[in-house]
């Protein structure tokens, strides 16, 4: 039997599947999440359905789940192939104790994972997931008698639900590209069905990713989005990841749009119909958020709060927000529009209700927006035990820099925020984050600055010097 303890991440789980995590480890897990949801619910067969994504061994990993979910009384109700939101719709609709999805996410081909959750709508934060690394690694399981049944065609009842109040009357022409993931099954059916005209890129399942991996931050995926939104003469370009939870967006021009930017679009469009309304965002999306004149006319409000799509469903779900909005592709949508989790293709609806309220291009309607450069997120490589610690020393310096007013660029630090590793921004509204990544061994680093694009590069540099001198980093996935 094999389990690395540190697949347990911050807010779910992921090995390297048998580098990692054997499948006598996957069904200790399930004996672990078992027991952990039969304490919580005070059940002794609670109810809990599982899902998969399409990955060559994902229905291996799921069969042994199940098997250790089954051996501790639960009783499991397989919905087959899907996405992360389908799986979280099936609790609602079905009405279920909990969830279990097996998901590596975005992650490349030989990563695996699970996505769970016991309230409706929230996904494990860290304390759960604490709890569930104890239990699984300690054996302290509770034995019972369960069964598995399949619910067969479930797939219809979760597109039938995103088609039928979204409707829209504008012809919308969409590529829609699924980097052959498990969305391309759910994404051009969906999109089709509420009126677009579809484009379909790479919506042909295959479990080797043959171009590039299902990834709406992968440049790979947006640069061949931009190409056939440009050959098309496409209104907009959706992208995508491998289970479906995240949306990456190209305007009609071929020009990707960062997706915090995309947030402010859909927010700004919902606080015209939700006046007084409050939205979450995640410590690396833009600084526009905070001091935009359309949410400031119509009484909303952000937060800025922890990156990660547990963190803000929570978050969202504690505030009573309208929505929530992740750089990385994540949004939420709460009642009315949605259940308040992250569903990649009911962000690409909202998207299409924007373009058919305001009457303009996505090109027009993000010129709107103040001017500002961005970096992509990059992630140097930092080793899991290694990265809290890393983060521990940068916000050691920086606070020491901001104390001793030392200028970075000719800028002082005037606002420091520590509430997920350090954003620190700088007077003329700059800003950089530096961030232990929450699934890898990584460090996450995203800078933006509305005054230039080199005071954008000088506070990069500073960042990329202070993690050099730690003498901890690895290789950037990608670097400006």
């Amino acid at each position: 039997m094999k389990i690395n303890p540190n697949g347990f991440r911050e807010y779910d789980a992921r090995w390297i599947f048998e580098k990692d995590i054997d499948l006598d480890g996957i069904t200790n897990l399930g004996k672990g999440l078992g027991t952990q949801i039969i304490k919580h619910t005070n059940n002794n067969n609670p109810r809990v359905i599982v899902g998969h994504d399409y990955r060559s061994y994902s229905e291996a990993i799921k069969k042994a789940l199940v098997n250790g979910l089954i051996s501790t009384g639960c009783n499991v109700e397989d919905i087959g192939l899907s996405l992360s939101p389908t799986v979280y719709f099936a609790q609602f609709n079905l009405n279920s104790d909990a969830i279990a999805m097996v998901t590596a996410s975005h992650n490349e081909n030989g990563w695996t994972g699970v996505k769970m959750g016991i309230k409706k709508g929230l996904t494990h934060a860290p304390e759960e997931m604490s709890e569930l690394k104890d239990i699984t690694l300690s054996k302290k399981f509770i034995e019972g008698k369960g069964f598995v049944k399949n619910i067969d065609n479930f797939k219809e009842n979760y597109i039938n639900n995103l088609i039928k109040n979204n409707k829209i009357k504008k012809k919308i022409k969409a590529v829609v590209a699924c980097g052959n993931g498990t969305a391309s099954v759910f994404a051009p059916e969906i999109l089709r069905g509420i009126g677009c005209e579809v484009v379909e890129l790479d919506c042909k399942l295959d479990w080797t990713f043959p171009k590039y991996n299902p990834n709406p931050e992968d440049l790979k995926m947006l640069h061949a989005i931009a190409k056939t939104v440009r050959d098309h003469n496409a209104d907009i370009g959706f992208g995508f990841d491998g289970d479906g939870d995240r949306c990456g967006v190209i305007d009609n021009e071929g020009n990707e749009i960062f997706s915090d930017k995309v947030g402010l679009l859909i927010a700004r469009n919902l606080s015209l119909e939700h006046q007084n309304s409050k939205f979450i965002v995640d410590v690396k999306s833009t600084g526009l958020y905070a001091k935009d004149k359309v949410l400031l006319k119509n009484k909303c409000e952000t937060i800025y709060w922890k990156t990660g799509h547990s963190h803000i469903k929570r978050k969202v779900n504690l505030e009573k927000a309208l929505a929530g909005f992740e750089k990385s592709g994540h949004f939420f949508f709460n009642k009315p529009l949605g259940y308040g989790y992250d569903d990649g293709i009911n962000s690409a609806i909202q998207i299409c209700h924007l373009l058919e309220n305001q009457g303009k291009k996505m090109s027009e309607v993000i010129s709107d927006l103040p001017k500002t450069f961005q970096t992509p997120t990059m992630a140097p490589f930092c080793k899991d035990e290694e990265k809290y610690k890393v983060i521990d020393e940068i916000v050691k310096k920086i606070k020491s820099l901001k104390k001793q007013n030392i200028k970075i660029d000719n800028q002082l630090i005037n606002e420091v925020l520590t509430i997920n590793g350090i954003r620190f921004t700088f007077l003329d509204g700059s800003w950089g984050l530096i961030r232990a990544s929450s699934n890898k061994p990584s460090l996450v680093v995203v800078v933006e600055s509305p005054a230039s694009d080199e005071r954008k590069k000088k506070i990069f540099n500073f960042i990329d010097n202070l993690l050099q001198d730690t003498g901890k980093i690895g290789e950037y996935d990608q670097k400006i």
